[in-house]
């Protein structure tokens, strides 16, 4: 970005436009100051004839290589299919573009540290992966009250990913792609647990599951419900649970227990603070989908994605930050990775995995 062009916003292309290629696509064109989306991309005609009329004018392309030719773009946005992300990360840095990445890095650890090991090359180029639960202001406050003290030291984690029940099956077909319950779920709460942790290095893991309600996972060696251990190095704990069967709505939360206390986020699912009383007792709503809850999360970690692209590109710095500031890095993702693929090897083995 030249002198005279520092004023202007970050130009950028959405590759993917799925159900959730859709959400960052909106927000980057309507929803993200300081940023254009100049360009999106999908194979599917379905998803573009939906961009000609729910985006504003976009340059339209049916094959990646096409929108990273684009040398108008300053970033690409990855919304793809799980095993793409590393390959196309590597093409878009090689294209000189800054890159954001929907989690996982990648379902291989293989993959990952190769990935880790190219953007070395690459170092003025930004690269986000998409752990947006670092964005939540519940989990960021909780990470700014764990590093001031609040609960002591802390020491062990809780944390669970549980999806509203899908009677249709979407996840059953996804299955075969989304490299496991551990891998496509609990992946989230491990990001988490490492950061709140201060990012100890995994050393033992444990995993569970049981098919409860989808017979059609058997096939790919998932489950519908699953349970994991995972020890670090001095002494720390996580215990994570995942489910795609919850009746009442998506209900995702973790604990963190300190020496001194314990801090908990969304122990209570809910959409608002309204609360029902009548003759079924006293409740509140709960959040549908993780759409709705963390629709702030998404939109925060997109801006704070373009601050930090646009600062590397006016050859400024954005003051003082904290990793409770900034999302997961290749790094972090490989982590979650290592970590997400040793608790699917111990569920098909019924072993525990040392790392």
């Amino acid at each position: 970005m030249q002198s005279n062009d520092r004023g202007r916003p970050l130009r950028v292309g959405v590759a993917g436009l799925g159900r959730l290629g859709r959400r960052h696509a909106q927000n980057l064109a309507y929803r993200v100051p300081g940023a254009t989306l100049a360009a999106a991309c999908s194979p599917l005609e379905d998803d573009l004839t939906w961009a000609r009329t729910a985006l504003p004018a976009t340059r339209l392309y049916s094959d990646y290589a096409q929108l990273l030719a684009d040398d108008s773009l300053d970033a690409v946005w990855l919304v793809t299919p799980s095993a793409l992300h590393a390959q196309q990360i590597v093409e878009a840095l090689r294209a000189g573009k800054h890159v954001f990445c929907e989690k996982p890095l990648s379902l291989d650890v293989a993959e990952c540290e190769r990935v880790v090991e190219e953007s070395r090359r690459f170092s003025g180029q930004q690269v986000t992966i998409g752990f947006m639960r670092r964005f939540d202001p519940s989990y960021h406050d909780a990470f700014d009250k764990l590093r001031a003290g609040a609960i002591g030291r802390p020491f062990l984690v809780r944390s669970q990913t549980c999806d509203l029940n899908d009677p249709d099956g979407f996840f059953v077909r996804f299955s075969a792609g989304s490299g496991g319950i551990f891998l496509d779920c609990t992946v989230h709460d491990i990001d988490v647990a490492r950061w709140l942790l201060g990012k100890p290095r995994a050393t033992r893991v444990y995993a569970a599951g049981a098919v409860a309600l989808h017979e059609g996972l058997r096939e790919f060696g998932d489950v519908d419900n699953g349970v994991a251990i995972c020890e670090f190095e001095g002494g720390k704990l996580a215990m994570f649970y995942a489910s795609r069967t919850m009746a009442h709505g998506n209900d995702t939360s973790s604990e963190v227990i300190g020496t001194a206390g314990a801090l908990a986020i969304g122990r209570v699912p809910r959409t608002n603070r309204v609360e029902i009383y009548d003759a079924h007792g006293a409740r509140s709503e709960c959040t549908p989908t993780f759409f709705e809850r963390f629709e702030d999360a998404f939109l925060i970690e997109a801006q704070a994605f373009v601050a930090a692209v646009r600062a590397r590109l006016n050859g400024t710095a954005l003051g003082a930050t904290t990793d409770a500031g900034q999302g997961a890095t290749l790094e972090d993702a490989l982590e979650a990775t290592r970590i997400g693929d040793a608790l699917r090897r111990s569920l098909q083995t019924g072993q525990a995995v040392t790392l």
